[in-house]
Order: structure tokens, then C-alpha cells, then sequence
């Protein structure tokens, strides 16, 4: 197979209370796989077939039609949750240092007004989706958006930091409360491993 589903970093109960284990065995064993399997099924027998995810995200538009939504909608639900697994830790939370740190504060003028940003991209995004920290396409760390399972490699940009805000994220434990997912996800953060992509991003 192309892709395959990646063991989690720590045990499924490791981010309580903030991410409760039910949610955690589902997320990752359910829809996680269900889009690896799906973007298997897609790429099978094709010339992109032996890409890697984010070459195939990257080059979207060279996704013949009839397989293309799958593709999107499957590998960037791949993508998204390879990297969401990673940038969270049971010994996450605090705040980035280092470049990262600095280049937060340069961009955004303060840790805590970054949050306040991303926050918003999180929750004011309409219905299921994603809010990212990232480089844009000019190497610029930027916060946004995205819908579905739509990946900003499509876009041309790096992320580095991203929160699923589907439902099946957070229902179970914080119902239709989506900000209060949001306050509590910030401490399992892996600020560690973010500011890892960001020096890597950077080059």
C-alpha cells in the first residue's frame, strides 16, 4: 500500500483529561484509517501511487478528475492527522521558544495575542475543518483556516501547527463547545516538535 495508518506517539489515554481516551481510539483507529484505506484504494495502479503524501497533496492539481476528491478529501485527512498526532504530547503545554517563539512575537506581537488568532481561526471556521499555524508560499508564519480535510500543502504552505476542529475531535467530551476543546487542546501542545517543522520549514 502507498500509505499506512501511523502508531500513535504515546498510549491512547496519555492526553486525559484534556483529550479523552474514547475520543483518541476512534479518531486515530477509525477516521484516521478509514482515509489511509480510502486514498489506498484511490492511488492504486496509478503513476502516484508511490508519492509521498505531501508530493501528492503538493501536486493536487495533477490528480486526474475522477479520482481528485478522494485524494483531497482522504490524503489531506492523512496528512492533517499524521501531523496532529505528532505536535501533541502528554507533556505538552507552555509556549514555544527560540526562533519560533521570537518569530511569534515579531509576527503576531505577543504569545497571547497568537492564541487569540488561532482561537478564532478554530472556532469561527464554519462547520467541520482545521486552524493552522504555518508558513505561507513566501516562507511568511501566518495563522488560518481550512475546511474539511483540505491541507495547506495544497495551498503551497508549510504547517506546522495545526487543531482538528471536526466534530469527532471533541464531541464526546466537550459536546458543541467547541472553544472550550480549543483552551484545553493548548495543553498538550508539543511545542517541541512545532518548533522542529519550523526550523525544518525554514531550511
Amino acid at each position: 500500500m502507498a500509505f499506512s495508518l501511523p502508531d500513535l506517539p504515546y498510549a491512547f489515554d496519555a492526553l486525559e483529561p484534556h483529550i479523552d481516551e474514547q475520543t483518541m481510539r476512534i479518531h486515530h483507529g477509525k477516521h484516521h484509517a478509514a482515509y489511509v484505506s480510502k486514498v489506498n484504494d484511490a492511488v492504486k495502479g496509478t503513476e502516484h501511487e508511490n508519492k509521498s503524501i505531501e508530493d501528492l497533496l503538493r501536486g493536487i492539481d495533477q490528480v486526474p478528475d475522477d479520482i481528485r476528491t478522494t485524494v483531497r478529501n482522504n490524503g489531506g485527512g492523512h496528512a492533517n492527522h499524521s501531523l496532529f498526532w505528532q505536535i501533541m504530547s502528554p507533556d505538552g503545554g507552555g509556549e514555544p521558544s527560540g526562533a519560533l517563539g521570537d518569530e511569534i512575537d515579531r509576527v503576531f506581537g505577543s504569545f497571547s495575542d497568537f492564541r487569540d488568532q488561532f482561537k478564532s481561526a478554530a472556532t469561527g471556521q464554519f462547520g467541520s475543518g482545521w486552524a493552522w499555524l504555518g508558513l505561507d508560499e513566501n516562507g511568511k508564519l501566518h495563522a488560518h483556516s481550512t475546511p474539511n480535510q483540505d491541507s495547506p500543502l495544497m495551498q503551497g504552505h508549510t504547517p506546522i501547527l495545526g487543531v482538528d476542529v471536526w466534530e469527532h475531535a471533541y464531541y464526546l467530551k466537550y459536546q458543541n463547545k467547541r472553544p472550550d476543546y480549543v483552551d484545553a487542546w493548548w495543553n498538550v501542545v508539543n511545542w517541541r516538535e512545532v518548533e522542529k517543522r519550523f526550523e525544518q520549514a525554514r531550511g
